[in-house]
């Protein structure tokens, strides 16, 4: 059992020696050697947190351990991100990278892991009963998560309507990540579903299991912020020299390089059979990137240098935070029945896709009502559900869902509860 974790955990420290070495010993490689050494680096490191944090399951409660697993799986995301806020505190062109790299990371996560995981729960379970399932069922307890969420995407239109991340508001999204943490710190411990090597470091003895999971987040932290900033640099340096769209390669390139070990473990979730899981992990990293994310730019702004009055945002950088927000609304409007339809599925990752294809002002705003009239039309649909969705937070024990109802074969739920 032993030989199976050290196999993959060798290949991961593999991956990032060289871009420890070329980092401490003061080489400056070319920008796209740069890239691939710190990126792969960036990417091994987010499997070995990913791993280390889902077999600390055993030993925390399922709801904290999911709200845990989505900061760590996306840290490298925040790296990044926040070494371009920082940087924009002394130069502020680089405000532009931190909005791009925000938003793309938080539309690529729902556009196409949100659609994927579904698709892929939806196969496998038709694959069981041999009939067509419409639909994956969550359990009642994700209400929780899914209130949070619903409460900071409202809060997000805040940003476009005022072209700004002020310090006041991130001061209040990091208040109200720290209310979501306590929340989910109190959820009932269950048996965790681990799989590969979290399950092999899970079944270790407990002094074991506790010491190399301490010693894994700590070696993969060590490389996450010695590879962050020359892995945005090579990134931006890259598309300088490429004649690409510095902005589309720091929105889309870097985010889709830091959120693949959360894909990997969301998937892995998906193909046996725990859809439920994979969205709840999923959920949960959207709650972090609009509440922890967004809340730390104007503080890693203001640490830079930067002013008090938060990061301003010009007109490309405030499209683009609307078409977040409104996408964001739509996966919660199309979720408040705690069920995720195929539909839902196949537009968000449809609507994902036509952004490439028109990346214009003008269809950028067309996206956004096109988004805002299915999520109203979503909204109507799950009225009663709303109330009970924004109130969950504040609940002291989550009431189980009347519409939770998984004997019926044409829907695709988890087994366990939470």
């Amino acid at each position: 059992m032993l030989s199976k974790l050290l196999r993959p955990l060798a290949l991961c420290v593999v991956l990032t020696l060289p871009a420890l070495v070329t980092r401490f010993a003061g080489i400056h490689p070319p920008p796209l050697v740069a890239l691939l050494l710190f990126g792969a680096a960036v990417v091994a490191a987010s499997f070995v947190l990913a791993w280390a944090a889902e077999a600390a399951q055993v030993d925390i409660s399922g709801g904290l351990a999911i709200a845990i697993l989505a900061v760590i799986a996306v840290l490298p995301e925040y790296a990044v991100d926040l070494f371009f806020a920082y940087t924009a505190g002394s130069d502020p062109t680089y405000v532009a990278y931190a909005a791009a790299n925000m938003t793309g990371s938080n539309r690529l996560l729902l556009g196409l892991g949100w659609s994927l995981v579904v698709l892929i729960g939806l196969a496998i379970a038709k694959r069981r009963t041999g009939r067509t399932v419409r639909e994956l069922v969550l359990e009642s307890g994700y209400r929780v998560e899914l209130g949070f969420l619903a409460i900071a995407s409202i809060v997000a239109f805040v940003i476009p309507a005022t072209g700004q991340i002020s310090l006041l508001l991130g001061f209040a999204l990091l208040g109200f990540f720290v209310f979501y943490l306590w929340k989910m710190s109190r959820s009932e411990v269950d048996e965790p579903h681990l799989v590969g090597p979290a399950a092999i470091i899970g079944a270790l003895p407990k002094r074991a299991r506790r010491i190399l999971v301490v010693g894994l987040f700590v070696f993969a932290a060590v490389v996450i912020v010695a590879s962050a900033e020359p892995f945005a640099q090579g990134l931006i340096a890259t598309g300088k020299e490429l004649g690409i769209d510095e902005f589309l390669l720091v929105q889309w390139l870097a985010p889709l390089a830091s959120e693949s070990p959360e894909f990997i473990v969301a998937i892995l979730f998906a193909v046996r059979g725990k859809g439920d899981d994979a969205i709840g992990t999923l959920i949960s990293s959207k709650v972090n990137q609009w509440t922890l994310l967004v809340g730390s730019l104007p503080i890693a702004y203001l640490l830079g240098g930067g002013g008090v009055g938060g990061l301003q945002l010009d007109a490309r950088q405030v499209e683009e935070f609307l078409l977040t927000a409104t996408q964001t609304l739509l996966g919660v409007a199309a979720l408040l029945a705690l069920r995720f339809p195929r539909w839902a599925a196949w537009t968000l990752l449809g609507l994902f896709a036509v952004q490439f294809a028109l990346p214009g002002q003008t269809a950028r705003y067309i996206l956004c009502g096109i988004y805002l009239a299915i999520a109203l039309a979503a909204l109507v649909r799950n009225r009663r559900h709303i109330m009970p969705t924004l109130a969950a937070p504040f609940r002291r024990r989550a009431t189980h869902d009347s519409t939770d109802d998984r004997s019926d074969p044409d829907h695709a739920g988890a087994s366990t509860s939470r």
